[in-house]
């Protein structure tokens, strides 16, 4: 790594690609979970390839990885069906858990103000 290159790292406009990290993290996520499906969603200008993984309460975690090869050979490892986000969409499950953290985050909120109000 060159002098430069420390100063550069997370700087705006740079991509970080998926590495050992992010691909423990998907690992044990999964192997914590039921019902794990992988989703690759594509590179855009601000993020490379992630692999998004859904469990069957809707329950998710996103990384980097590499590609959608990388994502398809780990999601085999993993012996879990992988999709193209693109393709198929989102699983409604994800909509609906986000949907209920909020309303539990909004519940939480309003005890605490009325504890303090």
């Amino acid at each position: 790594m060159g002098l430069l290159d420390r100063f550069r790292r997370g700087r705006p406009g740079t991509l970080r690609t998926g590495g050992r990290d992010d691909e423990a993290h998907l690992r044990a996520w999964a192997a914590a979970h039921e019902g794990v499906e992988a989703f690759v969603e594509p590179r855009t200008a601000v993020t490379d390839t992630t692999m998004l993984l859904v469990d069957k309460d809707g329950d998710h975690t996103r990384r980097r990885i590499g590609d959608p090869d990388a994502a398809r050979k780990l999601a085999r490892s993993l012996a879990i069906p992988i999709y193209d986000v693109q393709l198929i969409g989102y699983p409604q499950r994800m909509r609906d858990h986000d949907a209920r953290q909020k309303i539990l985050r909004e519940q939480e909120r309003r005890r605490g103000l009325g504890e303090t109000g």
